[in-house]
């Protein structure tokens, strides 16, 4: 077995939790042969094993041959995910419809017709609650292939039926792939490009946007177009910043699950993905109470059900409560406190125990470092932004990793690295031009730092001033105003100016 899958292997077993270990030895307890009591033993030292190493594992278990070792691998990974699809069965619908199908497969294959197109009727009554229109039609086909084999005594009737039934679910799909392809391919350039930079960008978006999205009411829509329908427009307002629309579709997202209570079970990531972002269009939109009122709820609903959540449903509620804890400190100014609500966040990010993608865990890394920023903790600011610039992401998240290098020199800066801060201007300014991100804001903050080594004290403090009045006129532009998402400069030029801490700066604004 490849190292990738004896990886996936180690992963999953150590994943299962206590009942699920349980269960597979009894699963398995069902057949004893020499090969079972073999995978059996790797699975025991799998699960205490501290460190999988392979020459340990051979040394322990003398009747395991190393030739044999790859199939019992896969084996045991063939094994546990058929005890785990039995166990879950019941919490995942597609599950139970699937194996629906499955049994009127059989069926069918042994002369059993009625019994089998009974099988498919339950299957298409579970499919239809569950919203699940792809298996909703897999199962209208099996009735098809059975009508054109067998006579079951009402054909022309039946024939009739499956046409129609066939034709408005194919409708339905076709509009279910076209907006869930322009949902998918948004949220791809969200992520390679983040916000518009220019009228140009958001014309670009903009066509795409509209070409793509199809002519339809949503409120016909079933729960899933329903879903990839207002995404699309909550990846759209995001990308243009508009975000109180980015808000308004969010919510409809969220309303969307409230309308059919039952799909939050069945789909929880997806209701928790809706949450977290009509939070974040709150926290862009700075509207400080009701982002606490809402978040509060959000994490209030998490310690309600998180020990009934799967590994993955509590990978990404922890992710969404981090996430808005940072900006929850960013929108009341408090970094003091913040440095120190962060340090299990610090902890999980060491480890990665939720398997965050690198996407997110570079954003973690950048808000962080803007939080160490925030309590003039420099030196961790600068430490937290290099394992962003040293990192071989490549094209993702280029506005991350833009901001990531103009916070670094601003931090040079600050701590007085005169040195560092000649050498990094360049180097800012050489990446800025490649990554095609030198914007207004970027360009005077530039200018204003090359200029710092020759200014005196008292100049330095009018040379502020001049910059905030400057800068102050882009706060508001439509694509010039994107630098002041990543970090608040006009508090930081606050701040030096009247000699205060940013976060008192912050403080006192939100009290205004």
């Amino acid at each position: 077995m490849p190292s990738q899958q004896t990886d996936q292997l180690i992963q999953l077993v150590q994943s299962l939790t206590k009942a699920e270990k349980r269960s597979f030895r009894l699963y398995v307890n069902r057949d004893n042969s020499a090969n079972d009591k073999l995978f059996m033993q790797l699975f025991d030292y799998i699960d205490t094993a501290k460190n999988y190493k392979e020459e340990d594992l051979l040394k322990r278990i003398p009747l395991l041959k190393k030739s044999q070792l790859s199939n019992i691998k896969a084996n045991l990974m063939k094994q546990i995910l058929a005890n785990l699809r039995h166990l879950h069965k019941q919490d995942f619908a597609v599950i139970s419809i699937r194996e629906m199908l499955d049994y009127a497969k059989i069926m069918q294959s042994k002369g059993m017709t009625l019994a089998s197109l009974d099988q498919l009727e339950k299957a298409k009554k579970q499919a239809e609650i569950s919203q699940e229109t792809l298996l909703l039609y897999q199962a209208i086909d099996e009735e098809r292939k059975i009508e054109t084999h067998y006579i079951t005594g009402n054909s022309t009737q039946k024939a009739l039926l499956i046409q129609k039934q066939s034709a408005e679910i194919l409708a339905k799909v076709a509009i279910y792939d076209k907006l869930s392809n322009l949902s998918l391919m948004l949220y791809g350039m969200y992520l390679k490009y983040g916000y518009v930079k220019d009228k140009k960008d958001f014309e670009q978006v903009k066509d795409f946007f509209y070409q793509h999205l199809p002519d339809i009411n949503p409120l016909l829509l079933g729960f899933y177009e329903q879903i990839y329908y207002y995404q699309s427009f909550v990846w759209y307002h995001h990308m243009t910043q508009d975000f109180v629309h980015y808000y308004k579709y969010s919510q409809k997202w969220v309303d969307a699950f409230h309308d059919h209570p039952a799909m939050i079970k069945e789909d929880l990531v997806l209701y928790l993905k809706g949450l977290h972002n009509a939070l974040n269009a709150l926290y862009m939109a700075a509207k400080t109470e009701k982002f606490i009122f809402n978040y509060k709820a959000f994490v209030l609903y998490g310690e309600t059900h998180v020990e009934n959540m799967s590994d993955s449903q509590q990978s990404n509620y922890f992710l969404f409560q981090n996430v808005h804890l940072l900006n929850k400190i960013f929108l009341t100014g408090d970094y003091d406190q913040g440095v120190k609500d962060i340090t299990l966040l610090k902890l999980v990010l060491k480890t990665n125990k939720y398997n965050w993608d690198i996407n997110r865990i570079m954003v973690f890394y950048y808000k962080i470092a803007c939080i160490h920023f925030g309590a003039d903790d420099f030196n961790n600011c600068i430490e937290y932004l290099n394992k962003i610039n040293n990192s071989p992401i490549g094209g993702l998240r280029e506005d991350i990793q833009c901001f990531a290098r103009f916070l670094s020199l601003i931090s040079h800066f600050e701590l007085g690295n005169d040195f560092l801060v000649s050498y990094q201007i360049k180097s800012v300014y050489r990446f800025l031009i490649k990554m095609e991100d030198l914007q207004a804001v970027q360009k005077e903050i530039l200018n204003f730092i090359r200029k710092t080594p020759q200014m005196t004290k008292r100049d330095i403090k009018i040379e502020f001033k001049k910059l905030r009045a400057k800068l102050i006129k882009y706060q508001n532009d439509p694509y010039e105003k994107r630098p002041f998402l990543y970090l608040d400069i006009i508090s930081w030029l606050d701040s030096k100016i009247d000699s205060k801490r940013i976060q008192d700066v912050i403080k006192e604004k939100m009290l205004k």
